[in-house]
């Protein structure tokens, strides 16, 4: 058994501006209000305001998972987002700089919707490694700025936000350890949801115009692939965790759609009311979207709770962490 666990000690979210309602999107794609609703369960989501940046969003996340806290004990920073400041450098830095932490690792990982599992994985095994003491990871998006605003496969289901957790060393048997990790990818299906111009495959082709610059899904197939992996992955970690399906108080999957989120906890034979549902109120919010869920039902969970986190998302990617509800 191992001696160190990564125990989570900090949780906030962030969300810009005011709601988006579907009636004010509707009209542009070509559909009614009601037929967003019936196909994905979103009824709201919200936007960034012009000049408003991926790290601005991590940074009032950060600053709220803190609790007041001084930014200055945190020696790890891992932040997952598809929609950095830049290509290069990296965001993660600029996000721990402000936030007052220092000279400290910060660093981006690029998993899409499973950005911020994969985070949690990364940095669980530095602080139980003892390379860090306290670590953030932060999930953080702007689809605002990538999304094609008459597609209506798109344009309708993603919206911008971020959320954050801290992280430090304590005992397995503590409230707020991470139990178990379990990660997968597939490249085969890389096409499934994607961004096909910017990269250094448009570029090197030396016909980047002819590349969309606009985040693209086949929707079909991702639903699919979607409830698969995060069936698969969430009953793995269960499993590693040593704990039964019965035993989970809460399944926090990647708010995509609502019918993927029913459709999960149908095929682990959970009751659909334990499956968290937060998007409703954000649309998809990408790598942000887990810890938003948290912040959202913290107040209906209690210290020792079981609960697993599950994600699927582009490369493709997928990933679940169970752990149990800490004294927030």
């Amino acid at each position: 058994m191992k001696s160190t666990a990564a125990v989570l000690t900090g949780l906030g979210g962030f969300l810009p501006g005011p709601p988006i309602g579907n009636s004010e999107i509707a009209e542009r794609l070509g559909v009614s209000p009601e037929w967003i609703v019936q196909r994905t369960g979103i009824h709201a989501r919200h936007y960034s305001p012009p000049g408003m940046t991926t790290s601005d969003l991590a940074y009032e996340a950060g600053m709220r998972a803190l609790g007041g806290e001084d930014a200055a004990s945190i020696d790890l920073l891992v932040l997952a987002t598809t929609t950095p400041d830049h290509l290069c450098p990296a965001t993660a830095p600029a996000v721990a700089a402000r936030l007052g932490s220092g000279t400290v690792p910060a660093f981006d990982i690029s998993a899409v919707c499973a950005g911020f599992v994969y985070g949690m994985a990364v940095a669980t095994a530095l602080v139980e490694s003892g390379m860090a003491e306290r670590a953030m990871v932060i999930g953080a998006e702007i689809y605002s700025t990538i999304l094609d605003p008459h597609d209506r496969s798109t344009a309708a289901i993603f919206g911008d936000g971020a959320g954050a957790v801290v992280l430090r060393a304590g005992q397995p048997e503590e409230p707020g350890a991470v139990q178990a990790i379990d990660l997968g990818s597939d490249g085969s299906h890389a096409d499934l949801i994607m961004i096909p111009g910017g990269g250094a495959r448009a570029r090197s082709s030396r016909a980047e115009a002819q590349w969309s610059p606009y985040f693209t899904m086949q929707g079909r197939h991702v639903f699919a692939e979607a409830v698969r992996r995060m069936v698969e992955s969430s009953a793995a970690v269960t499993k590693k965790a040593g704990w039964d399906g019965d035993d989970v108080t809460k399944l926090v999957a990647h708010q995509a759609n609502v019918r993927i989120l029913r459709a999960v906890a149908d095929e682990l034979g959970m009751p659909r009311e334990r499956a968290a549902v937060h998007l409703d109120r954000v649309g998809n919010t990408s790598a942000a979207s887990i810890p938003l869920a948290l912040d959202h039902i913290r107040g209906e969970l209690r210290a020792g709770d079981r609960i697993v986190l599950t994600a699927f998302g582009g490369g493709t990617a997928w990933g679940s962490v169970a752990l149990t509800w800490p004294e927030l």
